[in-house]
C-alpha cells in the first residue's frame, strides 16, 4: 500500500516533528514533573489517543469545518485553552498538596489537551494527505496516524516517566508545573483567536 520512500520520509518528518517541543510535550513533562512518573505516563498515552482523535477526524474531514467556519477553530481553542486554564489553577492553588491523587484523570486530561487543540487537527488535515496513497486515502491517513501515534507514546512515555524523577512533591515544580498549564492556554489563546 505504501512506497517504502514515502514511508521513509514519512516517518523521518513525524519524528522530527514529535521531537520538536510543543504544547503536548510540555503538558506531559510538567504533569510528570507535579504528579509523579505514573501521572506523566499516562498524560503521554491520552496525548497519543488524542492523535488517533484527530486522525480520524481529518480521514472523514472533520478538519475541514475549522476551514469552512472559523468559528468552529475559535471555540475549540478557547475550550482547549479554558481546560488547559483550570488544570493550571488548580495546580497554582494549593501547591503544597500531595499531588499523587489530585482528583483528575491523567490520561483523559492528555486526551483532552491534544483533542482540544484545532492546531493538531488542522496539521493532521495539511500532513497526512500527502503522504496516503492515492489508492485509498482514508485508509492511508488512518494508517499514517496510528503510526504517528505510537511514535508519539513512545516518545512522551519517556518524557513523562523522565519527569516524575526530576519533580517529586515539591511546591516549586507544582508552582512551575501551573505556570505553564496557564502559559500554554494563553499561547493558545493569543495564537489562534482573533481579537
Amino acid at each position: 500500500m505504501f512506497d517504502a520512500t514515502t514511508l521513509a520520509v514519512y516517518l523521518a518528518a513525524a519524528v522530527a516533528l514529535i521531537l520538536s517541543p510543543g504544547p503536548d510535550t510540555v503538558y506531559v513533562l510538567a504533569r510528570g514533573a507535579g504528579d509523579g512518573r505514573r501521572a506523566g505516563v499516562l498524560s503521554a498515552l491520552g496525548v497519543a489517543t488524542g492523535v488517533l482523535v484527530h486522525t480520524v477526524a481529518a480521514a472523514v474531514g472533520l478538519a475541514a469545518l475549522f476551514g469552512t467556519f472559523p468559528a468552529a477553530r475559535t471555540v475549540v481553542v478557547l475550550a482547549g485553552a479554558g481546560y488547559l486554564s483550570y488544570l493550571g489553577v488548580r495546580t497554582l492553588r494549593d501547591p503544597t498538596v500531595e499531588t499523587r491523587d489530585t482528583g483528575g484523570n491523567p490520561y483523559l486530561q492528555g486526551l483532552a489537551v491534544n483533542v482540544l487543540n484545532p492546531q493538531v487537527a488542522l496539521f493532521f488535515l495539511a500532513f497526512l494527505p500527502g503522504f496516503a496513497p492515492e489508492s485509498a486515502p482514508a485508509v492511508g491517513m488512518v494508517l499514517l496516524g496510528a503510526l504517528y501515534a505510537a511514535i508519539t507514546a513512545l516518545y512522551l512515555g519517556g518524557v513523562g516517566a523522565l519527569s516524575g524523577h526530576v519533580g517529586g512533591e515539591s511546591r516549586r515544580t507544582r508552582l512551575v508545573s501551573g505556570v505553564v498549564l496557564l502559559a500554554i492556554a494563553a499561547y493558545l489563546v493569543v495564537t489562534n483567536v482573533p481579537l
